[in-house]
């Protein structure tokens, strides 16, 4: 009997090993596509398995003819080895989205390029840098903790250094890491987040808190630092929502799509100039201010930099600048009566002037002349529109031909179908405003 018993365990065990090399071997020879750096070409035959075979693939939806696509291609050739090289590697690969339009029309691409990074195979919109140190940077964010435990003063430093300077940074001194993880995975693809468990005094001096426990938030490529001091079940939230933003926001393409989520209005500063002298001393006075009202979000953009978005505020090089209106991030804003402008001669008491008036209604109302906060994000023509214009400029064709004793008449709208094949593709409409050309 104990015999069989032996020999029966043999078996089960057996079977157990072999079981187990089954499974190895299968997750080994699971897929075909090869994991060394490549930035794969995927099609509709192999996308489905592509996204199911790695846990983060960074996919770039593309067309041939797009100029903005030509110079993105290089770019991730070279993130895509140091991404494979992660603990958590991340894959690229790319999509001819303009031949495969299933999965143009399955994934909502409207524009070329359109970046999509795939977690665990469920997809989100990539709206970061696109030159290769910073994409690598940008991404390495996904797969890292939601909260880092840092141990040592090294740790803090390493942490701050590998973070870059793209997001924001928190980092809570004498905070457990329960207190904040909720918000660390809420606002995961906006900031890092850290807590400390050993520090020295020379760090405090260095982060500006003189009591623990505290929350720190830095925003390195604007040298700027807040301190929190609690309470931490309540108020936590809105010193990070708040902080998310530097105290003046640069107004372009890429800052637009951050307000997207933040309810907040607008404190919107029209220059002639942001780079000269006076334009940065106004910002100075802008970033006083926006310490004291973070209801509101304090941003600035100058002429010479976006003529375009100005314009659309009727400000122009003719406008007496500087300017402050108040924008909701829709399709309206206000002027407050009597603010019309800022002089000179104490600027920082005139902003003070501006944000009182603003705030006890003393304002005008006016309508935007252009797109609002999401029609400059979405400003272009969609792929499935020019399909559906091509399909029905084919259409007509087909009937003038067919039809040719009485041939068919549409007046200009050839023209107009020329026109919005430009404007959409050879135009690249990205380029409107500066969608495609980003300075990472």
């Amino acid at each position: 009997m104990e015999g069989r018993l032996s020999m029966a365990g043999v078996g089960v065990a057996t079977l157990s090993t072999l079981s187990i090399l089954s499974i190895l071997f299968s997750s080994v020879s699971s897929h075909d596509f090869p994991t060394d750096g490549t930035v794969l070409e995927l099609h509709e035959s192999n996308f489905d398995s592509a996204i199911s075979a790695f846990d983060y693939i960074f996919v770039d939806f593309y067309a041939p003819w797009c100029g903005h696509c030509k110079r993105l291609a290089p770019e991730l050739d070279a993130a895509a080895p140091v991404l494979a090289t992660l603990k958590e590697p991340i894959v690229i690969a790319k999509v001819n989205a303009d031949k495969h339009t299933r999965l143009a029309v399955k994934y909502d691409i409207d524009g070329f390029p359109t970046l999509k990074l795939f977690i665990h195979g469920v997809p989100m919109d990539y709206h970061g840098p696109r030159k290769a140190e910073l994409l690598v940077r940008f991404l390495k964010k996904f797969v890292a903790p939601d909260v880092s435990v840092l141990d040592s003063d090294s740790a803090i430093s390493s942490f701050v250094e590998a973070a870059g300077t793209y997001f924001p940074i928190y980092i809570g001194f004498g905070l457990n890491e329960s207190v904040i993880l909720n918000l660390a995975i809420k606002y995961k693809k906006k900031a890092w987040f850290s807590v400390v468990k050993d520090f020295s005094e020379e760090t405090m001096v260095a982060y500006d808190f003189d009591k623990v426990p505290a929350l720190v938030s830095l925003h390195p490529s604007y040298k700027e630092r807040s301190v929190f001091y609690g309470p931490f079940d309540g108020d936590m939230e809105d010193f990070i929502k708040q902080n998310l933003f530097p105290l003046a926001l640069p107004i372009n393409y890429d800052t637009l799509k951050l307000l997207r989520d933040d309810d907040r209005k607008i404190v919107l500063t029209f220059v002639d100039d942001e780079s000269d002298e006076k334009s940065k001393k106004l910002i100075n006075l802008l970033k006083a201010a926006a310490s004291a009202n973070r209801d509101l979000v304090f941003g600035f953009v100058g002429i010479k930099q976006w003529d375009d978005f100005a314009d659309s505020f009727g400000v122009n090089k003719k406008t007496k600048l500087p300017k402050m209106v108040v924008w909701d991030g829709d399709n309206q804003y206000f002027e407050v009566l009597g603010s019309e402008s800022i002089d000179e001669v104490d600027q920082g008491t005139q902003i003070t002037r501006f944000l009182e008036g603003y705030k006890e209604g003393r304002t005008v109302q006016k309508k935007m002349g252009g797109p609002s906060l999401i029609g400059y994000i979405n400003s272009l023509i969609g792929i499935r529109t020019v399909y559906i214009i091509v399909f029905v400029v084919a259409v007509i064709m087909i009937i003038q031909t067919i039809n040719k004793e009485e041939p068919l008449t549409v007046g200009h709208g050839e023209d107009r179908t020329d026109e919005a094949w430009s404007s959409s593709l050879a135009g690249e409409s990205r380029e409107a405003y500066q969608g495609g050309d980003k300075e990472d």
